[in-house]
């Protein structure tokens, strides 16, 4: 590589494909500049759990003499995998202790369809134990690139810091109340939910199965895209996944024939001040722009938010079962209450959380009936300071659940969300777009955060490091 190409990190999988294809770089001299990168910095940053080298430089060297006619559409990309996807010979932890030598003898789908689109994989991103809300001690928390001090998001943490930070191109992140959004808005990247059933689970741990998403985040709409388009569809080893009829590309979506809806009070009350003049701005924009603005009266679903705290709990119960409580003292503190709500909860409580979700469903699909997409904010703050004590344990029980007022909702109804960065704030921290469509319309929600991203600049910051 050419020394002009000094922060080569932070460009995207777009532009590295364009540099491939005339020649200026290769795979295996990226591959080893992204490891000297990842060295130096994530002592600090913390966001992998295990390096992937002596592989992902064995598919680098494979991939440079290759010729062009015979490029993947991921040809020679850098991506890092949460480590909740299973990889074949390398231990998939979960962020916990118990399957701290758990070797998977198969890889999941989705690392198979990315390694199958020529993707080189880097290693194993650290997350939150259990991919729920606290970490496990024997584990690293990683930290905000932009401030370490503050949150980096949720359980896909790992994920959201090493795209943020310039340590991959692209990574997978999983998403059960916010997991994609939540630190894709803290840190600055584009963080895509797909409609559940889209990307196959087969090899991913659950943490809800119900719940559970699996998706893309990177520095562009585009290529959240393009790493969608590759992990998606039918699999026959989950069978919740379905294939969308009359797959398009968003390019050939016309944006001006967009319903976009908005309510600004569902938007702003209870939410911080930056985030809603943020907000506003982007209606601004699309309205600059001639795009169809559509006022919408969104349903207030306070009451509905607690019970995804049951059936969360309740499933994460069942899916760690095999392991706890049996070995409950090797469990974090955080996680470790999580499980043991979900180990008292009855068969009843479960039933009305299962019918109390559905009544929220219609409320909202009967909201949006009438527009393509919901613009919203992602949270109703900024990044907020944290220590070991908020990040290990133990629970906060004070902790509102009308913080996830933007996020569960759609983890409930499992409709498609896409998080742009949108603006920052005084204190130089990210602040975060959510964009939300009908089931199985990804290619309509990036079409239109595309858009977005072509009238701003937002999408171009980086931390300074």
């Amino acid at each position: 590589m050419t020394e002009k190409r000094e922060e080569i990190h932070y460009l995207t999988i777009t532009q590295l494909k364009e540099l491939y294809k005339i020649g200026e770089i290769n795979p295996l001299d990226l591959t080893n500049y992204m490891f000297d990168r990842i060295n130096l910095l994530d002592d600090n940053l913390q966001s992998y759990a295990t390096l992937m080298k002596d592989s992902a430089l064995n598919t680098a060297k494979s991939l440079t003499n290759l010729p062009k006619d015979l490029f993947g559409s991921l040809h020679g990309i850098p991506i890092a995998i949460k480590d909740l996807c299973y990889t074949k010979g390398v231990r998939t932890m979960g962020g916990t202790a118990v399957l701290e030598n758990f070797i998977p003898v198969y890889d999941s789908t989705v690392v198979t369809r990315l390694q199958n689109a020529g993707a080189i994989i880097l290693g194993k991103l650290n997350l939150t134990e259990g991919a729920m809300g606290g970490y496990n001690p024997t584990r690293q928390a990683p930290r905000n690139p932009w401030n370490n001090d503050v949150w980096a998001g949720s359980s896909s943490s790992g994920s959201g810091v090493a795209t943020a930070a310039g340590l991959c191109f692209g990574s997978l992140g999983s998403d059960t109340g916010g997991s994609i959004r939540y630190p894709s808005a803290s840190c600055g990247i584009v963080g895509l939910k797909p409609t559940y059933g889209r990307v196959s689970r087969y090899g991913v741990l659950d943490l809800a199965e119900s719940l559970d998403h699996v998706g893309p985040m990177t520095r562009s709409v585009k290529d959240a895209w393009d790493i969608f388009s590759v992990i998606q569809g039918y699999d026959i080893n989950d069978p919740t996944t379905q294939k969308a009829n009359n797959e398009i590309d968003p390019s050939e979506i016309d944006i001006n024939t967009i319903r976009i809806g908005y309510d600004d009070s569902y938007a702003s009350e209870g939410v911080n001040t930056e985030i809603v003049k943020a907000i506003r701005n982007v209606i601004k924009v699309f309205q600059t722009s001639k795009l169809f603005i559509k006022d919408v009266l969104m349903p207030d679903v306070t009451d509905y938010l607690p019970y995804w705290t049951t059936l969360c709990t309740s499933e994460a119960s069942y899916a760690h079962s095999t392991n706890y409580p049996s070995r409950k003292k090797e469990y974090g503190k955080w996680f470790s209450e999580w499980l043991d709500m979900g180990t008292s909860v009855t068969k009843e409580q479960y039933i009305e959380a299962c019918n109390k979700r559905e009544a929220c469903n219609s409320l909202i699909s009967n909201s949006l009936k009438d527009v393509d997409v919901l613009i919203a904010p992602c949270v109703i703050d900024l990044p907020h300071f944290v220590d070991d004590s908020i990040l290990y344990g133990p629970m906060n029980y004070s902790r509102n659940s009308l913080r996830q007022k933007f996020t569960v909702p759609f983890n409930y109804n499992r409709y498609p969300t896409l998080t742009i960065p949108c603006g920052m704030s005084e204190s130089g921290l990210p602040i975060g777009l959510q964009i939300i469509g009908h089931p199985m319309k990804e290619a309509l929600i990036c079409a239109l955060g595309m858009k977005f991203e072509a009238l701003t600049n937002w999408g171009n910051l980086h931390p300074n490091i």
